[in-house]
């Protein structure tokens, strides 16, 4: 520890010094950030590095004065008593221990971008509100990152060491020189502060959001490199999540361009088949070979099965998921709710009236279920899944309980049961269930931290990347489990459909774009062939297409609400899909891509520019326009419904 030198400045001399070493800090852990992630991030430093580098210190002021005003005016009140090295100490403390939980978080946060594609907002303690497993968990990515935390050490010991501590002579101090010096400090830092937290000195600058960060970066996924978690966690507290924007102020317009109402088609009788409903875990589109025989090197056969059961399915050349998280999918694929600003069901709207495919079909006499083989409650699952109508459910407790099956001795040691046994305990159970039925099951084994089965690690060997041979083990575990089902009598009247809750590691270019990250694979099998003609259709889907497209081919006899389209009667120029990424919206439809920020276009690509380099906006005006109308209405239609519990159809 150093201390200043006995001047009436002292003090302020102390803010100014200490504050550039917390800028310091975040400028290392920035870099932490980027190292961590470079595949992902790199590509921004091609563009304006200037950019980046002011938006940062944008976001690292506002940071930094967020959380450290109450040592600011603490050091700058006009106290005599404060001039005392104890009181001195006690800010030190509050200083280091402050900072250094920002670092932490920083560096914290640069682990788990790759599975969000963005900072961590506050709604993380909803996410994980519910894990028992979660002080293992990260002791694990402790151990796993021991040189994140050697850096952590290093900055905690040097915030310490080089902290500036003031020494003033007590009994020789002119009194009155010192309190106007320091009331003169107040009366300049606290108007720098205010504009140093809001983003800008302009009295029409609004305080800046984790939007903001578009502005500095050309692709939204680069936002992460200038924010903060800090900010991000910060900025979301107890913030209105939906906001009804004023796009459309004729109601009759906004629904004659876009409308989430589906009404029934009378001329087709309700054709009452079983519905099941497979979400793998991280299954994205990219580790499947039969989608990617346009890219080099792809034949590697991660997902044999699967390909096997494409070719034998109905699925579509462009397949999206509507969010980035597990939380995202749920309500996605199950109720057609795509993910908008935050998960749905860690926002207030999650009280709303909601329905989805399990009440819809249960309603109709189906028995409905749900199953996860993590511990019954983690990550909120099961409180969703009453939520949305599924008269039962089945998790690590049940599968237990199953004396058909070996029980924790399936236990992955993490999440969850291993995909192989408890795929077949979900086979098992819907042999109990009556027909028609209506059931989902969410896998867990293809998830960090990337382990398989003792007995498969000379099966499915390391890949390119650790989630590989996780894909391979999920992938025969979903072969096995479509084997035994094909042995049941209630098979041939089953509709299946196959996706996952989003995309997860990458190790191609043109699944490290923007639009890359949600490329996720929409898989529906018929084996009666009644329904559907297996193919791969030129068309755009998403997991929330997959509740009304499953409604037209039942014949579900009652209007309802889904944000989505029956992806089989649109025609293909308009098909679309739409997802949500740090502050942007996506639109895909009539072979292009809109990326908006709300309030204007930023950027618009064809979606054959896979790498999304070429960004055309304002080249095709008619196109852009169009686009932009369709997704005004989209965002207006999901804030509205969300605002005003209008999420279903009330009698």
């Amino acid at each position: 520890m150093k201390r200043i030198s006995s001047t009436l400045l002292a003090p302020i001399w102390a803010v100014v010094i200490n504050l550039a070493l917390v800028y310091v800090t975040y400028a290392v852990a920035r870099l932490a950030f980027l190292s961590l992630n470079w595949k992902l991030l790199s590509p921004a430093l091609q563009t304006n590095v200037g950019d980046l580098v002011m938006g940062s210190l944008v976001f690292d002021t506002s940071a930094i004065i967020y959380t450290n005003i109450l040592w600011i005016v603490l050091m700058l009140l006009p106290l005599h008593i404060k001039e005392r090295p104890t009181y001195h100490r006690t800010l030190k403390w509050i200083f280091v221990i402050v900072n250094s939980l920002a670092f932490v978080i920083n560096v914290a946060d640069a682990v788990y971008f790759p599975f969000t594609m963005r900072r961590t907002t506050s709604t993380v303690m909803g996410e994980f509100s519910h894990e028992s497993n979660l002080a293992g968990i990260i002791m694990g990515e402790t151990l796993s990152h021991w040189y994140l935390v050697l850096l952590g050490a290093v900055v905690i010991w040097a915030l310490w060491r080089l902290y500036q501590q003031p020494r003033l002579n007590y009994r020789h101090l002119n009194w009155v020189k010192y309190d106007l010096t320091m009331l003169a400090a107040l009366l300049v830092t606290g108007p720098l502060c205010v504009a140093g937290m809001r983003g800008g000195f302009t009295t029409a600058v609004r305080p800046i959001t984790v939007s903001n960060a578009n502005q500095y970066v050309t692709r939204p996924m680069d936002a992460a490199l200038v924010l903060n978690t800090p900010f991000s966690l910060l900025r979301t507290i107890g913030k209105d999540v939906f906001r009804v924007p004023n796009y459309y102020t004729d109601q009759a317009q906004l629904e004659a361009i876009y409308s989430p109402i589906h009404q029934p088609n009378d001329s087709v009788p309700f054709n009452k088949k079983n519905v099941v409903v497979l979400i793998v875990e991280s299954f994205g589109r990219e580790y499947i070979g039969a989608y990617n025989c346009n890219i080099e090197k792809t034949s590697y056969g991660y997902t044999p099965h699967i390909d096997s059961l494409i070719s034998k399915s109905l699925t579509f050349t462009h397949t999206y998921c509507n969010g980035r998280k597990s939380i995202d999918g749920m309500p996605s694929i199950l109720s057609s709710i795509p993910m908008f600003v935050e998960p749905f069901f860690v926002t207030p709207a999650s009280m709303n009236h909601v329905s989805g495919i399990a009440r819809m079909l249960g309603d109709e006499g189906y028995q409905t279920a749900f199953f996860h083989g993590a511990q019954n409650g983690s990550m909120g699952f099961q409180a969703f899944a009453r939520s949305t109508g599924f008269q039962a459910y089945y998790g690590r407790t049940e599968f237990n309980q199953d004396k058909r099956f070996d029980g924790d001795k399936d236990f992955d040691g993490t999440w969850a049961i291993w995909d192989e046994p408890f795929l077949q305990f979900y086979c098992a159970k819907m042999n109990e269930m009556h027909e028609p039925f209506m059931t989902a099951v969410f896998t867990a084994s293809s998830h960090h931290p990337f382990v398989i089965p003792q007995e498969y690690k000379d099966i499915f060997p390391e890949g390119p990347l650790p989630i590989h041979k996780c894909i391979r083990y999920t992938d025969m575990a979903l072969g096995r489990f479509f084997e035994q089902a094909s042995r049941q009598p209630w098979f041939k009247n089953t509709i299946f459909v196959l996706t996952s809750d989003h995309t997860n590691m990458s190790n191609h270019p043109e699944y490290q774009t923007d639009l890359g990250g949600f490329a996720s694979p929409i898989i529906i099998y018929d084996p009666s062939g009644e329904l559907i003609q297996p193919g791969m259709e030129n068309k755009v889907a998403q997991q929330i297409d997959i509740l009304p497209t499953l409604m037209s081919l039942l014949g579900y006899p009652k209007p309802y609400i889904a944000f989505g389209k029956d992806v089989l009667n649109t025609p293909v120029q308009e098909t679309w899909a739409v997802n949500y990424l740090n502050g942007i919206y996506q639109l895909v439809q009539g072979g292009c891509i809109l990326q908006f920020d709300g309030n204007k276009t930023t950027g618009f690509y064809l979606l054959d520019d896979r790498l999304m380099k070429h960004n055309l906006m304002g080249t095709m005006p008619e196109q852009q326009a169009r686009m932009e109308q369709f997704l005004k209405a989209i965002i207006q239609q999901y804030m509205q419904r969300m605002t005003q519990d209008q999420l279903v159809i009330k009698n």
